[in-house]
């Protein structure tokens, strides 16, 4: 490894190291979406997780997240899934869904770095993880929807 020659250099190389390993990486993508519940239509913004890597890490080791934000999983296809908090930080509510964005089960304020296995219930196609209260603030019930641009228009 070659060491920068001019102070400023050293600075830039210094800060470059340290933002790198304090700052949140985040390699998945962000787009819009629309929780449809009883209350309304809720925007939030949602960073996908699609990648067998992406899932993996999911929201482990993050402090915050913003209030209308979520990550969502896309499991492929249809299927029996199962979540847990190891290395997650904060309380999140999980929404599990259809093929069509459809709300099948809510767990609702899992507990941070728990090991205890989240089942889904049945098949599902996507997983919203959302701050953990939010499901009751946004009033989400099985049954509701997530319109996003990766899930597909459904008939409902």
């Amino acid at each position: 490894m070659r060491f920068p020659r001019s102070p400023l250099a050293a600075v830039l190389a210094a800060f470059v190291v340290v933002a790198a390993t304090v700052l949140p990486a985040s390699s998945a993508s962000e787009t819009g979406g629309t929780l449809e519940t009883a209350s309304g239509k809720h925007a939030i913004v949602v960073e996908l997780a699609e990648t067998p890597p992406e899932r993996e890490k999911g929201l482990m080791f993050r402090r915050s997240m913003a209030p209308d934000h979520g990550m969502l999983f896309d499991f492929d296809e249809s299927r029996p899934v199962t979540m847990w908090m190891k290395n997650t930080l904060i309380p999140l509510d999980m929404l599990f869904m259809d093929e069509q964005g459809v709300v099948t089960q809510v767990k609702r304020m899992a507990k941070p770095e728990s090991l205890d296995l989240i089942p889904s219930g049945g098949p599902v196609r996507y997983v919203l993880e959302l701050n953990g209260g939010a499901a009751e603030r946004f009033g989400v019930h099985q049954g509701d929807r997530l319109r996003h641009p990766l899930i597909p228009p459904g008939r409902r």
